[in-house]
């Protein structure tokens, strides 16, 4: 069968050919004008979601300033300086014996940048000396701080922006010689590129180079996906002529060099030259050396294939021949040449890009921030977060947990534990919410509401004492059976710990031997309403429950709450809100937000100095004395032990001169642990104290405070060669007014030395004090 067509259909089709053509011309030029507004789009708009950066505290020096040549050391490890010989480039230093020498890396501080500076000192018997900077006597110098993590979007990746400005000439030189030696000479494409590509794969019988331009590659990260398909390959190739067309070369360059993929840190995606020059050599783009550059531009055509902490060689071989590139387009010298092909690849990522190094404070941290920023801005706008975090603090804190738990042995089963350490400014230096340093998850420190058992007692004590002209710590008070009716119309009984009765005893020793019922019968004489108002004034809270037993601790509070708690006791009576930060910057280092301390005076300095000489005692000669198998002899400090019913909850709260720290342990099933506080918190405090804070309590007298001599047996004026006395606080005139004889100590006493005896332990602590007022 013959097909024919009539001429005049003909005619009519052949009219028609433009139609088709118009169309697909129409389609393209639509699809084109779509493409080239996602080009305009992304590149011109916000190119990047940036993580916010939470940084610790700098750590300062000062001729005096207390500091540890270990934990210098470990800091600057951290920090990710190299150890040299000399230090020459920024994030180097080098010790010889007890002299240090660091080249500190430039860094916008909170209160302003700061460039480049070397930092020499000494450390003598754990003491900064002969501070110099930049080679003449410095007053203070300072470490930049250590990036302690971020706060991510879900896409978890990180980078720092750089200019094209900032980035040394050899850098971009080595970048290009290797991924594109066309680039200001093609529109996006590079024909050239591609011809060689394929001459070299065909000698090569398999595929060993690619053809992509930087422009294609920037197009690939930045715009597409990673399929491979003939389609997305024209796609990437249009975006590409569609980029050069409306962006300068340097535009592109610049863009490439920020989002490059270079690595990875944990879970988190390293992009941008910036970031993987600190990240790989630990020093900022624009201090690297010529073989450094070539490192990262070697890694910039596989980051796992030349990760140069596992395939050293490879990288090696690879940045060579990068080198040998720059030297045939003669933008290195052979001298230049030789050198660096010398050098060996030396990178070593340090535990500061290890993503949020410490979780549990940077939980806390979040929760600050939370107040005054939303999620998303956190996670997209690149703020840089200045904390309160001290490094060696929260190190040392780990450790001491991690020492705890390995002398429990066997019996440390489910036992869990949580510290939190405050300066005396307020701010939070180290937050541990599990036995397991770095553990993300369950955060005890914060979340872990416990009854506070014993930790309870200073509030009462305090609740007495402020009222001087009634109770002292020299007033006595029944420590025998008492009583309290319940509106459920029971009766509650406490019991001391040993079910024992010690009668008629003092204040002072109610508090350092932890009785229980004289410290209910207390509570009973002030009345519940003013135990209340003292719980409501320590902690700023009204949610204090109506119960008698929060005078012995039947009240949950996380250990967090309770360093809030006690700090008015280690502040001389100031409460404050607790802050994990002190500023946040823009991403250009513009200052946006600051968070000051804010105090509020809620007791006075006298009176609660009566509540650390009380808490001082507790651990010369209470139920804390154990501390000193851990702390230095010489450490003066003051505290309470606390142990819920079952011992089910083990805490101490105490502090120094300097540091307040709050322990708990216990388990997450609420089981009796078969620790007290004494055995349990008491222990992780002190081994903590041991290793972060070597400045003692100095308890100097407040105007308005006097000292007497007074008769422990009957809470009467008394003499200082008597035997069984205290020499103790008393606000204004509140002393005993009553005098009781004693006996004479059968030898004098000479007045430098303490009394002959040994009935009395608190007699010759209370000689030395009193010798060093």
């Amino acid at each position: 069968m013959r097909l024919s067509v009539s001429r005049d259909k003909l005619r009519f089709l052949l009219r028609l050919w433009p139609v088709p053509v118009v169309v697909l011309s129409a389609f393209c030029a639509i699809m084109l004008y779509q493409m080239d507004g996602i080009v305009r789009e992304k590149f011109e708009g916000k190119r990047w979601r940036l993580p916010s950066v939470v940084y610790a505290r700098p750590l300062e020096l000062f001729n005096g300033a207390p500091l540890r040549d270990e934990d210098l050391e470990m800091e600057l490890q951290e920090l990710g300086y190299f150890k040299v010989k000399d230090p020459l480039q920024p994030g180097e230093y080098g010790r010889n014996g007890d002299k240090f020498d660091i080249q500190r890396r430039g860094f916008p501080f909170w209160e302003g940048a700061e460039g480049t500076t070397r930092i020499q000192f000494r450390i003598v018997k754990s003491r900064v000396a002969d501070l110099m900077q930049n080679g003449e006597a410095s007053e203070l110098s300072r470490l930049d701080p250590m990036k302690i993590g971020g706060i991510y979007a879900t896409q978890k990746e990180d980078r720092k922006l750089v200019q094209l400005k900032q980035v040394p000439k050899y850098v971009i030189d080595a970048l290009i010689a290797i991924e594109d030696r066309d680039f200001y000479d093609h529109f996006g494409v590079s024909v050239k590129g591609i011809s060689r590509a394929m001459w070299t794969n065909l000698k090569a019988k398999r595929w060993v180079q690619g053809g992509s331009t930087l422009t294609q590659q920037l197009v690939k990260n930045f715009y597409l996906t990673p399929e491979r398909s003939i389609k997305r390959k024209f796609t990437e190739m249009v975006y590409s002529v569609l980029l050069e067309l409306h962006y300068s070369k340097e535009e592109i360059l610049e863009t490439y060099i920020n989002e490059i993929y270079l690595g990875h840190s944990g879970d988190n995606a390293v992009h941008g030259f910036g970031l993987a020059s600190e990240f790989y050599f630990g020093r900022p783009l624009e201090a690297l050396s010529l073989d450094q550059a070539a490192v990262l531009a070697a890694i910039a055509n596989g980051p796992s294939f030349y990760n140069p902490a596992r395939y050293p060689d490879r990288v090696k071989k690879r940045r060579n021949k990068v080198l040998a590139l720059l030297l045939e387009d003669k933008k290195i010298t052979k001298a230049d040449y030789e050198q660096a092909r010398k050098q060996p690849i030396k990178v070593r990522p340090s535990l500061r890009w290890t993503p949020n190094r410490f979780p549990s404070f940077l939980d806390l941290v979040r929760r600050h921030l939370d107040r005054d920023y939303q999620n998303k801005d956190l996670a997209e706008e690149g703020l840089r977060i200045f904390s309160t975090l001290d490094p060696i603090a929260q190190v040392q804190t780990e450790k001491a947990i991690s020492d705890f738990m390995r002398r429990q042995g066997k019996s440390a089963g489910k036992l869990q534990v949580a510290s939190v350490v405050v300066s005396d400014s307020g701010e939070v230096q180290a937050v541990v919410g599990d036995k397991v340093a770095g553990f993300q998850g369950f955060n005890r420190a914060l979340d872990a509401k416990r009854s506070i058992g014993s930790l309870a007692k200073p509030v009462v004590l305090l609740a007495g004492l402020s009222d001087p002209n009634k109770y002292t710590l020299a007033t006595h008070i029944s420590d025998g059976p008492v009583s309290i009716p319940l509106s459920s119309g029971q009766v509650w009984e406490p019991q001391n710990i040993d079910y024992g009765d010690h009668g008629y005893v003092s204040l002072l020793t109610m508090l350092t031997q932890s009785y229980n019922r004289a410290t209910v019968r207390l509570g009973k004489e002030l009345g519940m309403k003013r135990v209340k108002d003292t719980f409501r004034k320590l902690t700023g809270s009204s949610e204090i429950p109506d119960n008698p037993s929060i005078m012995l601790g039947a009240l949950s509070m996380s250990p967090y709450e309770v360093a809030g708690m006690y700090y008015p006791f280690f502040s001389g009576g100031y409460r404050t809100d607790l802050k994990a930060v002190r500023g946040v910057q823009d991403h250009d280092g513009k200052r946006i937000k600051a968070y000051p301390s804010k105090s509020i005076k809620i007791y006075e300095p006298s009176v609660i100095h009566l509540m650390q000489y009380a808490m001082r005692a507790v651990i010369f000669e209470g139920t804390g004395r154990s501390a000193f198998s851990f702390m230095p002899g010489d450490l003066t400090a003051a505290g309470k032990t606390g142990t819920s019913n079952d011992q089910r909850d083990s805490w101490f709260a105490g502090f120094t001169g300097d540091k307040l720290v709050v322990s708990w342990v216990g388990n997450d099933a609420n089981d009796p642990t078969k620790l007290t506080g004494s055995s349990g918190g008491l222990h992780v405090w002190a081994q903590i104290m041991a290793k972060v804070s070597h400045k003692s309590l100095a308890l100097n007298a407040p105007p308005g405070i006097s000292y007497q001599w007074v008769d422990n047996a009957t809470g009467l004026l008394s003499s200082s060669d008597c035997q069984g006395v205290r020499y103790l606080p008393f606000v204004g005139d509140s002393a005993p007014k009553q005098s009781v004889p004693c006996p004479v100590l059968p030898e004098p006493v000479s007045p430098d030395q303490p009394p002959a005896t040994t009935t009395q332990e608190p007699a010759m602590l209370d000689w030395l004090f009193k010798l060093m007022q």
